[in-house]
């Protein structure tokens, strides 16, 4: 069987004229003889309109319920797709990660697929059926309804692709394919034909949306390449391939960027073994998730001062542990939720020296100061100032000449 996965993001299900667009998009693949397993997300609107209603509850909505609310404006998106497919006259029926099953491990709202089951698939695909299969979910081995977390629909997607090993997976969404920055921020930004996991992966961690990073690693550790269209063009998108696929004289492919960050400094740490550990500890048992870390080292040796990045959103909640953490001792804390990350992503930095330079020194012509320095193989993110973000977006966009 030639299988194709077809997964459709919120704003491409968000209204039932969408949808009957999106019946319409499955039914241009039926017609080329292809097996079409869909993925859908929710309606757009609908799981944040669930958070809310879960926070006005409670602030603090157990997480096994959580994920049975939030999971359930997938069945809703799945139910209207295969019910407009039937009204057209094809077979078609909607699948909930638990009746399929799709099972999962790790803690509720950030699981991760593990086993996806196929026999049941496989006969209504092979029956003539088109299986609308709700994305983001699936079962513990306690039998509970898990989520992968928010953009799980793609990783839900990708899993699909890897266990009936699909020839083809596309992810449909509100914009055409995956560009050199935001679009709606440098208006001279320009659609990436092919991209690298490693490079999509960095953009995606990063802050471009366009993808969830865990979705892209599994295409990466799979090797399952990944088309990204619009819903709403039919012009061609972006192919996210392995590096040896892609030809380009590009040194740096696109600029990320987040922000929602906060910056927090512990002054005066003392420095002995395992103090890192333990001043992390008790974010990791809470879901933060740690960013940029920078580490200086006193004069006399006995103490350090540590500087860490977080959302913005958890501010509050990282100052509350670390002032009740009786593991660690410091002098003072100082918290900087004004600030935003920039980065520049791309494979060919590996090979060409200069780069870091060019940076720095295009920031430095628009008078932007760097607060925070972090680098990888092929990616160089800096802390500034909130208020300088688009001014150090365009700066660098210029500066590697992404608009050509």
């Amino acid at each position: 069987m030639k299988i194709i996965v077809l997964k459709f993001g919120g704003t491409s299900v968000g209204s039932t004229d969408r949808i009957k667009k999106v019946a319409n998009i499955i039914i241009s693949f039926i017609k080329k003889k292809y097996k079409v397993i869909v993925t859908s997300s929710a309606m757009s609107g609908v799981t944040n309109d669930l958070v809310k209603k879960s926070k006005s509850i409670s602030n603090e909505f157990i997480p096994e319920e959580y994920d049975v609310l939030v999971s359930s404006g997938e069945q809703m998106s799945c139910s209207l797709i295969a019910g407009r497919l039937n009204h057209l006259g094809y077979k078609s029926r909607s699948w909930m990660g638990w009746q399929i099953p799709i099972l999962t491990e790790g803690r509720h709202s950030s699981s991760r697929i593990e086993k996806i089951y196929k026999k049941n698939i496989i006969k209504y695909l092979e029956s003539g059926g088109i299986p609308i299969v709700a994305g983001f979910q699936g079962i513990n081995s306690a039998n509970r309804i898990t989520t992968i977390g928010r953009g799980g629909t793609d990783a839900s997607a990708i899993m699909l692709s890897r266990f009936f090993n699909a020839i083809k997976c596309i992810i449909y969404t509100d914009v055409d394919g995956v560009y050199t920055t935001d679009p709606n921020t440098i208006t001279k930004a320009k659609k990436i034909k092919v991209i690298s996991y490693e490079e999509m992966l960095e953009m995606a961690s990063l802050g471009a949306k366009v993808m969830q990073p865990h979705s892209i690693q599994d295409a990466r550790l799979n090797r399952i390449d990944i088309d990204v269209r619009s819903s709403f063009k039919k012009s061609l998108g972006t192919l996210i391939t392995k590096r040896k696929n892609i030809v380009s004289n590009k040194i740096i492919r696109g600029v990320s960027f987040t922000k929602n960050d906060a910056k927090v400094t512990l002054i005066g740490v003392k420095d002995k073994p395992g103090i890192a550990a333990a001043i992390f500890e008790p974010l990791y048992k809470n879901s933060i998730n740690v960013d940029m870390v920078v580490q200086n080292i006193s004069s006399n040796g006995r103490e350090t001062d540590l500087t860490f990045t977080i959302k913005s959103e958890n501010l509050s909640k990282t100052e509350k542990l670390l002032k009740k953490n009786k593991k660690i001792s410091f002098r003072k804390i100082i918290v900087d939720n004004k600030v935003s990350k920039v980065s520049i992503i791309g494979v060919g930095m590996i090979t060409t020296p200069g780069v870091t330079y060019r940076m720095f020194n295009a920031l430095a012509k628009k008078n932007i100061n760097i607060i925070v320095i972090s680098t990888s193989e092929i990616k160089i993110s800096v802390l500034v100032n909130r208020k300088n973000i688009n001014k150090a977006i365009s700066a660098l966009h210029k500066e590697f000449k992404l608009e050509n």
